[in-house]
Parts: structure tokens; C-alpha cells; sequence
């Protein structure tokens, strides 16, 4: 298996860009980021050899899957966009701090290692800093479902003898939580009800791979999902569709630069609010069956945005659309609704010329005619790209750190951009 490289080097890693390239040509998707990671979780629902393909190979996903083997589990296969592992042996019920605190989605084991182990422990996750980002609405569910839940030196505590099917509404709709109550009831026992469940591609998609795998789930896509607790699944083979926030980020980054690039393998319905977005500050968008074309010509308008669970407009986003409106004419008035602090990047992009203010959860953002390189920090994933995205539009050099951000959720973006005639650079 291929190992993790240090954070600690990587922690140290810049990207060095030289803005004001055009870029033009055509770019690939890789696959989607968070699809794999709750489906590489499910794996521990499973006896047997698990496979798939289509995946992106960023370090979240070597993440979990080194907290997979930690489990039990045993590689069997980690090459190209492939991945094969054995859940046979899986016995371990600890989640340990070193693996789980570089990433959010670990905590989607917790579900599952109840479910099949009837213990958990799960250190608290980490991540990006994009808010607090609770676990309460998992906790609760689990407890619904007869699991005794206790918190302790930072680490989450669970033990059940088998969990029990329940009716259970989401205060607040969540992909992680939704994603992981609906694995946990696969094995439990009877029928498990979620209500005002989170609605995203990866959740339809995960609980579609679950019933390929003899789970019985009905009401995927909807507002509220029934599922049928079943003995055991099935191993998963399956593959990773397109990633949809890595082709919205190629998107903006075409438009940003008054670039044309075609973006290939991808699904265009899944970007269909941000397409509109871009439509509307005047940029041409050509969609094909499985390809956007992307054209920024000349001058673009300034368009105000609401993030929303989807179908509304991605949370994933907002950084990356917020740096396309730096440049934009007029005012963009800009409503994060999702996460409380994830306006960390307008600081950042104010130094590099931008004209944003940020009260509460809104941002008002004011266009000016050019922005300019500048050194610049990396606070979490989707900022990073902000960054990128504005850097390759400045004028000048823009040097960003904490570039591991990038590496967690994108796949090869340096070499991508290169392709499409962005002066780019990674500096060790």
C-alpha cells in the first residue's frame, strides 16, 4: 500500500503561482471525494474483498484507508484509481487520535463499528476549521437506536449488544449524519425511519452501493429514507462517480481567468445551481452529456448567492465563487447559511486588492478591477482553492501555504492547471 506521507513535511509545502494566464483546453475529473470516503466506511458493514475504482487518489482517502487496516482490515490493492480491501478480519473497535483528527469524515465509522462490532471508539474528528460542526445529531440517532453514548477525554464512547430500528428526524439536515445513521440501520434490527435527511448525490450514491449489497433502503433522494435492518451485506464493488465541487472549482476557474476550457467526466446536472450562477454574471456555459464548457469573455457581473443543503447552491463552493466575484462589476451580496465561520478566506483575498466585508454570516463583496499577487495562507480545503482561483487571475506572484489543505480533497491540481497554461508551481 502506498504510505502516508509526513504532514509535518507536507505542512511545509507552498504553491507558487504567476497570474494573468488565460487558461484553454480540456481538463479531466477525477472522482468524487465524498462519495469514496462514506463508502470506504461501509466497507466495515461488510465480510469479504471490497473493490472500487474510480477513485481520486488524495489524502483523504489514504486517510481512511489506513484507519481502515488499523481497524483489521488488509489492503489488498491500492493502485491507478483502485482500490481492494479485506473487511474479514476487522475487530477493532478504536479509531485513533493520529488518524481521525486530520479528517472530518472519519467519523463516519462510528455507525458501522456499532453496527458490526457493537463498540466504538471514535476520537473526535478534525478537519477544516469551518465551524464547530457538531456530532450531537449522530449521537443522538445512535442513542435512539439503543447505543449507550458517553464522551470522554476526547474520545466518543459506544457499546450496544444490537441496534435497534427508530424513528428519528434531523434538527438540522446533515450529510455526514445522515450518511452515518443510515449505515448503522442496515444491520440493526427493524425498520429505521430518518427524517429531513440530507439529500446530496453521495448520499443517494451511497445508499444505492448499500442495497447492491443486500441492504434494504427506500427514500434516497427524498426527505425522509426507510430502512429495513437485514442480517449482513454483501462485500461492495463498485465505481466512484465525478467529482461535483472539483468540477465547479474548474468551472470558476475558467470563467475567473477569461479562459475556455472544456471540463470532461462530469455530470452536469450535479452543478446545475452554479452553472445558473455563472449564466447569470455572464459567462458561457455550453453543457454536453457528460462535459461543460466553460468561456469567460470579457467582463462579468456581480451576482448574490444563498448557500443551501442541495439542490441549492454548494457551501463547497462559496469560496471559490466569492473570489470569482472579487473581479465581478457591482456588489455580490453572499449568504453562507450552512457553516458559521466560513468566511475565513476574505481576509485573504482582501489582501491580495478584494473589497469584501463580512458581518455574521453574509459578505458583501465589491468588484474591483484587479487583484495582486500576494503571499497568502491556506485556512481549510475549499479556501484553499479560493486562493489558487484568485492567484491565477492577479497580477504578479502569489506564494500560498498550508497547501495540505488542497491535497485532502483535489488531485493533481498543479498538474491540471499546468496543462491549461497556468504558470504553476509546487516548492518542497
Amino acid at each position: 500500500m502506498t504510505a502516508l506521507c509526513s504532514q509535518g513535511n507536507e505542512r511545509m509545502d507552498k504553491i507558487i503561482i504567476e497570474g494573468s494566464q488565460r487558461l484553454k483546453g480540456e481538463l479531466e475529473i477525477s472522482g468524487a471525494k465524498n462519495a469514496v470516503l462514506p463508502v470506504m466506511a461501509a466497507m466495515i458493514l461488510t465480510a469479504g474483498l471490497n473493490k472500487i475504482t474510480g477513485v481520486p487518489r488524495v489524502r483523504d482517502v489514504t486517510t481512511m484507508l489506513h484507519l481502515l487496516n488499523d481497524l483489521g482490515g488488509r489492503t489488498e490493492e491500492f493502485e491507478e484509481d483502485r482500490i481492494s480491501l479485506d473487511t474479514t478480519d476487522i475487530n477493532n473497535y478504536e479509531a485513533p487520535y493520529d488518524l481521525v483528527s486530520t479528517m472530518r469524515a472519519s467519523c463516519l465509522v462510528l455507525g458501522p463499528l456499532l453496527a458490526r462490532l457493537g463498540k466504538a471508539k471514535v476520537s473526535l474528528p478534525g478537519g477544516c476549521a469551518i465551524g464547530a460542526r457538531p456530532l450531537d445529531l449522530h449521537i443522538r440517532g445512535l442513542e435512539a437506536m439503543g447505543a449507550e453514548i458517553k464522551l470522554e477525554k476526547g474520545y466518543i464512547y459506544g457499546s450496544v449488544e444490537r441496534l435497534q430500528g427508530t424513528r428519528y428526524y434531523f434538527d438540522t439536515v446533515s450529510v455526514t449524519g445522515t450518511a452515518n445513521l443510515m449505515m448503522a440501520a442496515t444491520l440493526a434490527e427493524g425498520e429505521t425511519v430518518l427524517e429531513n435527511v440530507a439529500k446530496e448525490p453521495e448520499v443517494v450514491f451511497l445508499a444505492d452501493v448499500l442495497n447492491k449489497c443486500g441492504a434494504k433502503i427506500e427514500g434516497q433522494g427524498t426527505d425522509i429514507m426507510v430502512i429495513q435492518g437485514v442480517s449482513a451485506l454483501k462485500p461492495i464493488e463498485c465505481r466512484i462517480f465525478p467529482d461535483r465541487i472539483e468540477t465547479g472549482t474548474y468551472m470558476i476557474a475558467s470563467a475567473i481567468t477569461g479562459g475556455d476550457v472544456n471540463i470532461i467526466n462530469c455530470i452536469p446536472s450535479q452543478v446545475e445551481t452554479l452553472t445558473l450562477k455563472l449564466r447569470q454574471a455572464g459567462v458561457i456555459v455550453e453543457e454536453a452529456a457528460t462535459s461543460i464548457r466553460v468561456i469567460g469573455d470579457g467582463p462579468f457581473n456581480g451576482v448574490n448567492l444563498k448557500t443551501q443543503p442541495h439542490p441549492g447552491f454548494a457551501t463547497d463552493l462559496q469560496a471559490q465563487f466569492m473570489a470569482l466575484m472579487t473581479l465581478a462589476r457591482g456588489q455580490s451580496i453572499i449568504l453562507e447559511t450552512v457553516f458559521e465561520n466560513r468566511f475565513m478566506h476574505a481576509a485573504e483575498l482582501n489582501r491580495m486588492g478584494a473589497n469584501i466585508t463580512v458581518q455574521g454570516h453574509t459578505a458583501v463583496v465589491s468588484g474591483v478591477k484587479r487583484l495582486s499577487g500576494a503571499p497568502l495562507m491556506a485556512t481549510d480545503l475549499r479556501a484553499s482553492a479560493s486562493l489558487v482561483l484568485a492567484a491565477l487571475a492577479a497580477e504578479g506572484e502569489s506564494i500560498i501555504s498550508r497547501v495540505y489543505h488542497i491535497d485532502r480533497g483535489y488531485f493533481g491540481m498543479e498538474k491540471k492547471l499546468s496543462r491549461l497554461g497556468a504558470k504553476i508551481r509546487r516548492k518542497k
